[in-house]
């Protein structure tokens, strides 16, 4: 999947789980995972789950210390 943000300014306000995989470099069983084990925060909105800019943003920010 191709990324197509070029800064964590051109993420929009609620992502999809998928739209992680490119931004971290993961697959799409391990962007769930992190979503699911609550190492990255995220919001269900009905049936769908959407992250925080600001949760992915916290997550890189952690991962970097």
């Amino acid at each position: 999947m191709e990324n197509k943000y070029r800064s964590l300014d051109d993420l929009p306000l609620a992502l999809k789980v998928e739209n992680l995989m490119p931004i971290l470099g993961v697959g799409r069983n391990t962007a769930y995972e992190l979503v699911r084990s609550g190492q990255i925060r995220s919001v269900k909105v009905g049936r769908q789950i959407r992250v925080p800019r600001d949760a992915v943003v916290d997550f890189l920010g952690t991962k970097a210390e």
